[in-house]
């Protein structure tokens, strides 16, 4: 067994990162309420397929998996850091967050950062499957790809023992649309997840090099708008993950929402949520995604 201490900047709250929105209710992702561990299935790069309990520390957060060496526990820090936004700094979004009373547990809860997959990959696959769904259905249809696709945990820690790990692009190359449609049951996502995989595997595209892309919010918008599959509202919801702030996920939870918060249940277009939180600038995604809803509206 090994066991990693990983520092975080402050301020910072493992429960606030890992409750931020819907990925902690995918595979490989599970979380254990009671004792607050955060579970993952991972692929390492040398084919290994390991487990992490992720908890949190006074300064950050500590990581038990199986036995790792020099290079592999290298690898995790860093996919860890990447999962958790541990190097984030929100200081400038808390500034402004203070002057607004929906916004004001923001610093106190450490809130900003966004759960993250190891890979973009994963972060692009799953964002697809969230689109034109429900959200039952988008659960199903990532159980279904990791059951047809992902490598299985061996020998590993007991509570992760029997999952997998995510599909590797290469796996799901090797198949076919067809495969895809009828056996992970993705509907029309088929042909756009196959050919994500494959011009990943080709080598045609580097889908990695999102993470640390310099190209300004929109021009960045451009080239994950290129991706099959994805459109204005996975785009914002990728950029979210990828640490960019400028455009609000617009979804039926979105309308939702703001109707309920401003418009007494009345419909409402997405013109209208973009107005409500254009004064936020760079910060229009962080305003939107912790904002203090107002869930309780009945109608009345």
């Amino acid at each position: 067994m090994t066991s990693l201490h990983l520092i975080a900047r402050p301020p910072f709250n493992f429960y606030s990162v890992v409750t931020s929105h819907g990925w902690i209710q995918l595979a490989p992702f599970r979380f254990d309420e009671n004792s607050k561990t955060l579970f993952y299935t991972d692929h390492l790069l040398n084919g290994r397929i390991v487990g992490y309990q992720i908890s949190e520390t006074p300064k950050g957060v500590k990581v038990k998996t199986d036995s790792l060496n020099k290079i592999e526990q290298n690898e995790v820090k860093e996919k860890i850091s990447w999962m958790l936004g541990l190097d984030q700094d929100f200081s400038s979004f808390y500034k402004v967050a203070r002057k607004e009373p929906k916004l004001r547990k923001s610093e106190k809860l450490a809130r900003g950062r966004v759960l993250r997959s190891p890979t973009f990959f994963e972060d692009v696959v799953k964002t697809i499957l969230t689109t034109n769904t429900l959200w039952a259905a988008t659960k199903r249809m990532n159980l279904n790809l990791i059951a047809s696709f992902g490598d299985p945990l061996h020998v590993t820690l007991s509570k992760v023992e029997g999952s997998r790990a995510f599909p590797l692009p290469d796996r799901i190359a090797a198949s076919t649309d067809k495969a895809l449609r009828e056996a992970v049951r993705v509907g029309y996502r088929a042909p756009a997840l196959y050919e994500l995989a494959v011009r990943v595997v080709s080598k045609e595209f580097d889908i990695e090099s999102f993470k640390t892309s310099t190209l300004p919010t929109l021009e960045l918008r451009k080239e994950l708008m290129k991706i099959k599959g994805v459109g204005p509202y996975a785009a914002a919801n990728l950029l979210m993950i990828l640490g960019r702030h400028d455009f609000i996920p617009i979804d039926s939870w979105a309308l939702k929402v703001v109707s309920n918060e401003w418009y007494r249940g009345k419909p409402v277009t997405p013109k209208q949520v973009e107005k409500r939180f254009e004064k936020w600038g760079e910060y229009k995604g962080l305003a939107y995604w912790f904002w203090d809803w107002d869930l309780k509206y009945n109608g009345g």
